[in-house]
């Protein structure tokens, strides 16, 4: 299996679409037997979904995320695990054990004026996706 997190200086970036790095984690018997960091070569939004499909990534561990990113990655068959922060390496640990805190609901919380969303709203009336 490998497991890839939006990547920025040892912690979980938090937009996904504008991530310029994955760490990318190779699991075997649900433990971490190797990791590389992975540069997106300027890729964004829709692409990134490719790009970690074309890498072999099973699923990722993210901050914010838009409505677009989100169905192209659910399209690709990538499992999503969203609303995550603080220390790569440590959310991925998390994971494997069963305890990874995170927020399936979580879309897009980057924008300026507060940054926080309406019940109900939907990014994709702005271009976030």
């Amino acid at each position: 299996m490998k497991i890839a997190v939006t990547y920025e200086n040892g912690q979980v970036f938090q937009h996904f679409g504008h991530t310029e790095k994955f760490k990318v984690y190779h699991v075997e018997d649900n433990k971490v037997v190797d990791s590389e960091i992975v540069d997106t070569n300027g890729q964004g939004h829709g692409a990134l979904a490719g790009f970690l499909l074309g890498g072999g990534v099973d699923m990722l561990i993210c901050g914010g995320i838009g409505g677009g990113a989100r169905t192209a990655l659910a399209e690709a068959g990538i499992d999503l695990y969203p609303g995550c922060s603080g220390d790569a390496d440590e959310k991925v640990e998390q994971f494997l054990a069963g305890t990874l805190v995170y927020d399936p609901d979580t879309v897009c919380s980057h924008h300026a004026g507060g940054g926080h969303h309406h019940s109900g709203h939907s990014c994709g009336e702005h271009g976030c996706h």
